[in-house]
């Protein structure tokens, strides 16, 4: 059949908001428990709200939580760690209230631990001492920086929680070996995220609970370890980038083994807790995930032989590894499949999927495929991404047009993006659109050097990345240079808007939940990012002058071009006043700009209406800007200054 002949972003699609936002769900902490697996699913269609799914031994799939209950916790406000399963028996944070709840499999939510300004996360039930182990972060007095500490609470559910360590700035990972004799843990203080730096405690356990004979086993200030876990034999593994990499190391008796060392990353930045990307099936067979040059995969380990053999499953994003002697557990996607449980049966390493975002199969003919490309940058160097080209088996482009282009900035800055196929890069794609992810210096995945180009470098390093992508992509004759658009949230959000404020290659973009205000920023978010910029940019205030410098809200004189702003109006992390900041600078000046506020929204968007709206509101301001013809009709966005009137 031959194609309808039409120009770039005007094609039709079937990829639609409705399908993005109400018809997928997303996966997040595996667990197994007997013949038992779980998993997290977030669900847009039910407010965002965090389901505990359960897999029993006969193949039924039902949720845990009833519908009043939202399996999550804001430690940290990113939250992750939210619920932990024992014998039957669940423990998990509700995100309303933030008190803890116990409820069986086959039972209720009852109300577990209710202290007044108290969240919890990341917890591991102690058997032998009648108890669970877990993260507490203290909110409870007014004015006041949040405490961590780790603590444990009575299974009985009838005595305070007792402090087990305290004095660090932040915990994670509370760990018990196999014998329950002994407690690993990790800690941190200001001004380190966990991946700058962290410190790895083993200490042992007395009958009463207490912690003695403490020891340091690894990390520091300038060492990041990741997910350490008791192996079979009571040996404590863990991930550290002392090398350079975040490689697999073991410790024993005072003794550190390196395990598999290579040019991979078997780790990843903790933004939430709960992370497992490794996990054990015996004592000489661990099932191991790792990074090479932004594609995951999944191998088996030999310990003893340090052998590493890959698992040849197709995935290419592989996460929350979790294993017994059968089997092990994981949330997988592809380029060609979006995310998914996923179990693989060790005895034939054969994958079974568990469960699917979506009943709705996208056609392959709608689907665009992500080509790695890297390019010259500043200072001699090369930076990373994913392009993919428009890709829609019913039309074509007029002959001789190129495709505008959308550079994705992911958030973090600290992260990466992924080949997974993402519904929303195809709702791009499949519309005429190109679309270039791009994994900036300061990505992960490719060794800490390159995580660390970022350092005194955030707005700078990250927005030259994403120019130099787009117009290398120019130069190969690839997309259009005078249709480039760029969008990103949070810090990608930051990165877009001083890519349009001090810069001139995009003709407009989009912000999601960005921050505009440095300043601000260091002075007004939550604690575990509090310091997070003295390294990204400076100490502050000693370095006030730089956060200035590279702050958007103060160089709104050099922003020509339009934008549009989401925010949610509950951000606790990047609040809402530096949104409406900017759109007023921007109305004063002149400049088309549109804002879209949602009630009752965080820190990146959950509910299935935000969703919807926010992709639907983008795609109809690139419309009106660059003026291309929309195939379908979406609900429109007031633009303010666009020249004809107010849309």
């Amino acid at each position: 059949m031959a194609k309808t002949v039409r120009p770039y972003g005007s094609w039709k699609s079937p990829i639609t908001s409705d399908l993005i936002s109400s018809a997928t769900i997303g996966f997040a902490q595996t667990a197994l428990d007997g013949p038992d697996a779980y998993w997290i699913e977030t669900r847009p269609a039910e407010g965002g709200r965090h389901v505990i799914v359960r897999r029993a031994a006969d193949g039924t799939v039902s949720d845990v939580t009833p519908q009043n209950y939202n399996a999550r916790t804001r430690v940290h406000e990113y939250g992750g760690g939210a619920y932990v399963v024992s014998d039957g028996e669940i423990f998990f944070s509700n995100f309303s209230d933030q008190h803890l709840y116990r409820q069986s499999v086959s039972g209720s939510p009852s109300l577990f631990n209710a202290e007044t300004g108290m969240r919890y996360a990341d917890g591991v039930v102690d058997r032998r001492r009648n108890r669970l182990i877990c993260v507490r972060e203290d909110h409870g007095v007014p004015g006041r920086e949040p405490v961590n500490t780790l603590v444990s609470l009575p299974l009985a559910g009838d005595g305070e929680a007792v402090v087990l360590a305290s004095g660090y700035d932040f915990y994670s990972n509370p760990r018990l070996s196999p014998d329950a004799g002994r407690l690993s843990w990790l800690c941190w203080n200001h001004p380190n995220m966990p991946w700058d730096g962290c410190e790895l405690w083993v200490g042992s356990l007395k009958d009463d609970g207490t912690i003695d004979d403490i020891t340091l086993a690894a990390g520091g200030a300038e060492e990041s370890v990741f997910q350490p876990e008791w192996s079979p034999d009571g040996a404590l593994v863990f991930i550290s980038d002392r090398n350079g990499w975040w490689n697999l190391y073991r410790w024993n008796a005072g003794r550190i083994e390196p395990l598999c060392e290579m040019e991979a990353e078997f780790g990843r930045p903790q933004w939430n807790f709960g992370y497992s990307n490794y996990a054990f099936a015996g004592a000489d067979q661990w099932i191991v995930s790792y990074n090479k040059e932004g594609v995951w995969n999944l191998a088996t380990l030999n310990p003893r032989g340090h052998a590493l053999a890959d698992i040849q499953t197709g995935y290419t994003d592989i996460m929350w590894v979790k294993a017994d002697s059968r089997r092990a557990v994981f949330r997988a996607g592809s380029p060609s499949r979006l995310q998914e449980i996923v179990q693989l049966d060790l005895s034939t390493m054969r994958c079974e999927t568990l469960r699917r975002a979506t009943a709705s199969a996208i056609d392959e003919g709608y689907v665009s495929h992500p080509e790695p490309i890297t390019f010259a940058t500043e200072n001699g160097l090369s930076a990373h991404g994913f392009f993919y080209r428009p890709a829609n088996k019913d039309y074509a482009a007029p002959a001789g047009e190129l495709p505008p282009l959308l550079v994705k900035s992911h958030g973090g800055p600290t992260g990466a993006t992924t080949t997974m196929l993402s519904q929303e890069i195809q709702f791009w794609t499949s519309r005429g659109i190109a679309v270039l992810d791009v994994n900036y210096g300061g990505s992960t995945g490719y060794g800490r050097a390159y995580r660390q180009r970022l350092h005194g470098a955030w707005g700078v390093v990250d927005v030259d990345d994403c120019v130099n992508g787009a117009l290398h992509l120019v130069r190969c004759g690839q997309v259009d240079g005078n249709r480039l658009m760029i969008s990103g949230g949070s810090a990608g959000g930051y990165t877009t808007l001083c890519a349009l404020t001090f810069r001139d290659a995009f003709k407009c973009g989009a912000s999601h939940y960005g921050i505009g205000d440095l300043e601000a920023m260091a002075r007004d978010t939550h604690k575990f990012e509090s310091r997070y910029l003295d390294r990204l940019v400076g100490p502050y205030p000693d370095a006030r002058d730089l956060y200035v410098e590279r702050s958007p809200i103060f160089h709104v004189d050099r922003l020509s071009c339009p934008v549009i702003f989401f925010q949610g109006l509950e951000d606790r992390v990047v609040p809402p006043n530096q949104a409406g900041a900017m759109v007023e600078a921007l109305c004063k000046k002149g400049i088309p700009v549109a804002y879209v506020a949602f009630a009752g929204e965080q820190h990146g968007f959950r509910r299935a209406a935000t969703i919807k709206r926010a992709l639907d509101g983008e795609l109809y301001f690139y419309s009106r800007i660059l003026g291309f013809e929309l195939a379908d009709p979406v609900e429109p966005v007031e633009i303010e200054n666009l020249p004809g009137g107010m849309c």
